[in-house]
């Protein structure tokens, strides 16, 4: 195994995940591409390197990592579930344009949630949808060649 390999799997051991080749990839993955991809894209991509993979074992290593605090769940839409490698407190922008989504710093820590003092708060979020700057740049461009 390359060097690479070795620390993830490292990882894997600390967090007292036994470091299968599936889920080393699975890591790899999420690690290398901050995109927030899905179960899907995450199976789809692995899948020519590792064919006996199934969606279920993408499904159940991502799991496994969210409880190891490997990963975070985003859920900005009802319908589509993402998964972040970056798991400190932050936010996210989705583009509602070309669908992609940002991580920005926020202090999450720093909201003032006193109305909510008798409530116990299992997960902190911040989401915002709108438009991103290269699809506010594409739409002016294509504004100004109809002029």
């Amino acid at each position: 195994m390359n060097q690479k390999i070795d620390n993830l799997a490292r990882i894997l051991i600390e967090k007292k995940i036994k470091p299968s080749y599936q889920r080393i990839k699975v890591l790899q993955y999420i690690n290398e591409n901050i995109n927030h991809p899905t179960v899907d894209s995450i199976f789809n991509s692995l899948i020519k390197e590792i064919p006996t993979l199934s969606k279920a074992t993408v499904y159940n290593t991502l799991e496994l990592f969210k409880d190891a605090n490997l990963a975070k769940v985003i859920t900005i839409e009802d319908n589509e579930t993402r998964y972040d490698s970056r798991v400190h407190n932050h936010g996210h922008f989705k583009c509602e344009s070309c669908g992609s989504i940002y991580d920005f710093e926020v202090d999450i820590d720093g909201l003032d949630v006193n109305s909510l003092k008798y409530f116990k708060i299992n997960e902190k979020n911040v989401y915002f949808k709108g438009i991103c700057p290269k699809c506010l740049n594409k739409n002016k461009n294509q504004q100004e060649r109809k002029k």
